[in-house]
């Protein structure tokens, strides 16, 4: 990645996988707004269509939709 070159991606999320539709290097964790490089992209619901940071973000997500 060439600096100052950082584009958020868009993403559709599926079961186990993503489909890049719009070229970028990171994506945005819907709970925390941390920026998550696409290689380390983890964790994500395909239900709400948002990428979470980490186990925790994702568990918080899960709680404010009323999943658990």
């Amino acid at each position: 990645m060439l600096m100052g070159a950082a584009r958020e991606a868009k993403i559709h999320y599926l079961d186990g996988t993503f489909r890049l539709l719009a070229a970028g290097d990171h994506v945005r964790c819907a709970v925390t707004a941390a920026v998550i490089p696409l290689d380390e992209l983890r964790y994500w619901s395909v239900e709400r269509q948002e990428a979470y940071a980490d186990a925790a973000a994702s568990l918080e997500a899960e709680r404010r939709a009323g999943k658990i």
